[in-house]
């Protein structure tokens, strides 16, 4: 079973709590809102997030591009985009690195088998399929418009079963 680490899933989470508060600043629901910074410790608050590990996960997200974050009085973070142009796949990405669902698969070229290997165009297949599917999947979509607002509703995005 392929599965999110819980960076990632605390990531999405973080990043649908912040599209959420965006949407009450403006026409709600159209994902272009950018919204008001919202603090680290209120996003751990919303979903009992230990608030040191969050606070790690939103920098990484800030340095990715992807979050703006805020000094100050009023500080903490914001989406960087509107929610309907940041995906799934940017946030996993970015705190989990590249995916890649087989070790024959990897940035640093083919394995010692790669010449015998009779399953690797299959696995790649299977590994696209899973960066398609995840980057078609938009904060804006994370967001159940009769849920908006309700803490404690995790993400689910997807298991998939190898």
């Amino acid at each position: 079973m392929l599965r999110l680490t819980k960076k990632a899933d605390y990531g999405l989470m973080a990043l649908k709590y912040l599209a959420e508060q965006a949407g009450r600043g403006g026409v709600s629901g159209t994902g272009l809102e950018l919204g008001v910074a919202q603090s680290a410790k209120d996003i751990a608050e919303a979903y009992h997030i230990p608030p040191q590990l969050l606070a790690k996960i939103l920098q990484t997200l800030a340095r990715a591009g992807l979050l703006v974050s805020h000094a100050g009085t009023n500080g903490g973070y914001a989406l960087a985009r509107p929610a309907t142009e940041i995906t799934a796949f940017e946030v996993i990405r970015a705190i989990d690195g590249p995916l890649f669902i087989t070790s024959c698969i990897t940035i640093h070229g083919t394995c010692d088998l790669a010449g015998h290997c009779t399953i690797k165009e299959p696995l790649r297949k299977v590994n696209d399929s899973i960066k398609d599917l995840l980057s078609g999947i938009r904060i804006a979509d994370l967001i159940d418009s009769t849920e908006v607002n309700k803490p404690g509703n995790g993400v689910a995005l997807v298991s998939i079963a190898v």
